[in-house]
């Protein structure tokens, strides 16, 4: 784009999340202007602050529903030239527990944004899909032709559904609503500066984060759900990828959506290496030079055994690949851990 034309605005929903905030900075960084919208139920205000410290501008924060049309309505002052839609409930145990108020906010939510989108004529969506779309998928590496299989949580059937309604809605837009659906695996990390990073309310449910807060002696030790997993060492096996990387694909997905009007198609993120949880605790602890505490207990419902993905359609189409190993991801998670304590110490 020219140099002195303006930023493209881009609508970044879930904004004040972990992945949606370094995604922010990244929109920056490739020439756009991130808006971001988070009702705050997952996030704090404050990591506008470490966006901006990043980017060095102001950024526009509307703290509202984004499937709230009535709320929303001021956000549209200006015309977006894409939306990337994180905006959702994550936790496979916790919609185990309450998969109502998943349905809802996560499927309904996303239906009613894009109701939204098409009546603004918001042309590029990019969608925050997700592995779990695959259930027990065999064999890994996985690639985009894997099917759909029933989900193993309430969690992974909503992002299968809010999949078809981004289908649907793209058919029923007849060629004017280009949409990415990006399925990822598993983002951890922060962001090198440590200004941002991963930022769970109450306990951590992911294993980086309360990994690193049993390390900084905030939580009891790691307990490694399950050990007999027909996996090498027992334990369960992910594609985890620094969430940097991640941001920088939304980006890329954008870019190609704008280059294809119109098109719809899936890819899968991730680094296409399994690691095992045992995996991730021996390369903290060589990132690092300190131990982890933990136990082993029972499988957690909803787990699924080993999954990785075939990032080689990602590469070809959109032109990316993670750049960022295992112990980098790490070592930034330990580092923004220790930001965070230093500021609240």
């Amino acid at each position: 784009m020219a140099q002195n034309s303006p930023r493209p605005r881009i609508l970044v929903t879930g904004g004040a999340g972990f992945i949606g905030s370094h995604t922010a900075v990244a929109l920056h960084e490739s020439g756009y202007t991130p808006v971001l919208v988070d009702d705050l139920r997952n996030s704090r205000e404050s990591v506008r602050t470490g966006v901006e410290k990043i980017t060095g501008i102001e950024v526009e924060l509307w703290t509202v529903d984004c499937g709230n049309a009535e709320a929303m309505a001021p956000v549209f002052h200006a015309p977006f030239a894409g939306a990337i839609h994180f905006a959702a409930d994550k936790s496979v145990g916790d919609s185990t527990r309450d998969p109502e108020r998943y349905f809802d906010n996560n499927i309904g939510g996303t239906a009613r944004l894009l109701a939204q989108l098409r009546a603004q004529g918001v042309s590029n969506v990019v969608f925050s899909s997700s592995c779990t779309v695959y259930g027990e998928a065999e064999p890994s590496p996985v690639d985009e032709t894997a099917p759909t299989l029933p989900a193993a949580s309430p969690y992974g059937y909503t992002k299968q559904a809010c999949e078809r309604l981004l289908h649907d809605s793209h058919a029923a837009a007849e060629g004017n609503l280009g949409v990415a659906v990006l399925r990822y695996f598993n983002p951890i990390g922060a962001h090198p500066s440590a200004h941002i990073g991963e930022l769970p309310l109450g306990t951590p449910t992911n294993l980086v984060p309360y990994l690193t807060q049993s390390v900084a002696g905030l939580r009891p030790p790691l307990t490694v759900f399950g050990d007999d997993y027909p996996t090498p060492d027992g334990t369960c096996i992910r594609d985890y990828l620094h969430v940097c990387d991640l941001a920088e694909a939304h980006v890329a997905a954008l870019q190609w959506l704008e280059a294809h009007p119109g098109a719809i198609d899936t890819f899968n993120l991730g680094t296409g290496q399994g690691s095992s949880v045992l995996d991730v605790i021996h390369a903290f602890e060589e990132a690092t030079g300190l131990r982890v505490p933990h136990k082993m207990g029972a499988r957690r419902p909803g787990d699924i055994t080993a999954i990785h993905a075939d990032p080689s359609k990602a590469k070809r189409m959109l032109g990316w690949s993670t750049r960022r190993d295992l112990k980098t991801s790490l070592a930034d998670a330990w580092r923004w851990q220790q930001q965070i304590q230093s500021k609240e110490g």
